[in-house]
């Protein structure tokens, strides 16, 4: 059997037993009932991920999934497909964005070559970054199909092969991307997999002005067209009109399900990713917690269609994983709620009136 399948199969729901112990015990801190609200409703989820009533959190790593385009030659993106490399070795020299932030919460950054088109060999052998490349870049998909299906297997499996590599030293995996070109297959992904209407779903990504904008929705028009993507089959889907970093993204999520672990769902590319893995394993949705809304117009419907609501909403637009480094800090909030905050019957306070 598949590493995708196997996995799959040890995907299971929420244990009700223990979200029921920590609903119970939330219910009776000193405190108007349920006044801290999400941050409560997010206990009550990690005791069920985690089967614990004390959720482990302390080990937080943001995986950034790297991969590149091919559409990126259809004139879709504000930078040269040549970025992509650029931020890889700025990854690994701890100046971008996400590696402040995640210093900031204790987070370790791990970079993967998904299929990255430029050489990364050297960073690969000096063991700064994992390597899991499918191939050098996707094909085109303005005018066929991104990868093969074996391809776009291959690239879920990496991910999944790098969330089990992680399993002993990561308690909670947060997704992070890199790729120029890749908000484009991202919103093919969402208008295939929500039937949504293109112009409703597409944003400017890096900045890109209104041609720009115009250019990248018949582009993305153009590519659904020309390879039908079977909105009931997610493979297909990831295959046609996918990233290799979106399907590792994908692979990390159910990866991560499956080891009964939380990962936090960062931007509008990762949520692509979600979408292919809750399409693959509607069961996997339960370990997963939406970080934040992005400025993408098609992050909101991802979500929706996800059956998330996001933590933050403060116009981020960066991708990286950054938004989720920022919401690790809410998710360890929850469980000092659970596990430190004195019941009733503890503290001896007097419960409300009837």
């Amino acid at each position: 059997m598949s590493l995708l399948n196997t996995t799959l199969q040890q995907i299971v729901p929420q244990d009700d037993a223990c979200r029921a112990a920590a609903r119970a015990r939330l219910e009776q801190l000193i405190m108007p009932h349920w006044a801290l609200g999400r941050l409560m409703d997010m206990a009550e989820d990690l005791a069920g991920m985690t089967r614990s009533m004390r959720p482990p959190v302390a080990r937080k790593a943001v995986v950034v999934m790297a991969g590149d385009h091919g559409v990126a030659a259809s004139g879709v993106s504000q930078y040269p497909q040549e970025v992509t490399v650029q931020m890889v070795h700025g990854f690994v020299s701890g100046g971008a964005g996400c590696n402040a932030l995640a210093r900031q919460v204790g987070a370790q950054v791990v970079v993967v070559d998904a299929g990255v088109a430029g050489d990364l060999s050297a960073l690969v052998k000096a063991g700064k970054i994992i390597d899991k490349r499918v191939a050098p870049g996707t094909a085109n998909m303005h005018t066929g199909p991104a990868m093969s299906r074996e391809q776009a297997i291959r690239s879920i499996e990496a991910g999944i092969e790098v969330a089990l590599s992680m399993a002993d030293s990561t308690d909670v995996f947060a997704t992070g991307e890199m790729g120029i070109a890749n908000t484009t297959p991202s919103s093919a992904i969402v208008a295939a997999l929500t039937c949504s209407a293109v112009e409703e779903i597409t944003g400017r990504g890096t900045g890109i002005d209104d041609a720009r904008l115009q250019n990248k929705i018949a582009v993305i028009k153009e590519s659904l067209r020309v390879n039908k993507p079977d909105a009931a089959d997610a493979l297909d889907v990831l295959a046609k009109v996918g990233g290799f970093e979106i399907g590792a993204i994908a692979g990390l999520i159910l990866g991560a399900a499956s080891l009964k672990k939380p990962v936090i769902v960062d931007g509008f590319i990762t949520t692509a990713g979600a979408l292919i893995a809750q399409a693959l394993s509607p069961v996997s949705a339960q370990y997963m917690i939406a970080a934040h809304r992005s400025v993408e117009p098609g992050h909101r419907i991802a979500q929706e269609k996800l059956g998330k609501q996001p933590l933050l909403d403060l116009n981020l637009r960066l991708g990286e994983g950054t938004g989720a480094v920022l919401a690790m800090n809410l998710v360890e909030a929850s469980v000092r709620v659970l596990t430190e905050v004195a019941t009733f019957a503890e503290a001896a306070v007097s419960t409300a009136d009837k």
